[in-house]
């Protein structure tokens, strides 16, 4: 998917909360969970976007349909 298809920003705020799943981001804009952790990875800090995968990695542990 082309970037012009979709909002660097929007998809950011979306993995970044804790209520959106990468199912939910697929849906709206195409995008797989690596093309969204790709962007992360590009347009966050190194320890913020480490930080988020520990996160998403700890919920997911925890609920079966988590991220």
């Amino acid at each position: 998917m082309s970037e012009n298809s979709y909002d660097i920003h929007e998809v950011i705020e979306m993995a970044l909360s804790d209520h959106t799943s990468f199912r939910d981001i697929e849906r709206l804009y195409g995008l797989s969970a690596d093309d969204v952790k790709r962007i992360m990875r590009q347009n966050l800090k190194r320890g913020s976007y480490e930080a988020w995968r520990r996160r998403v990695r700890k919920f997911a542990d925890r609920r079966e349909h988590y991220k």
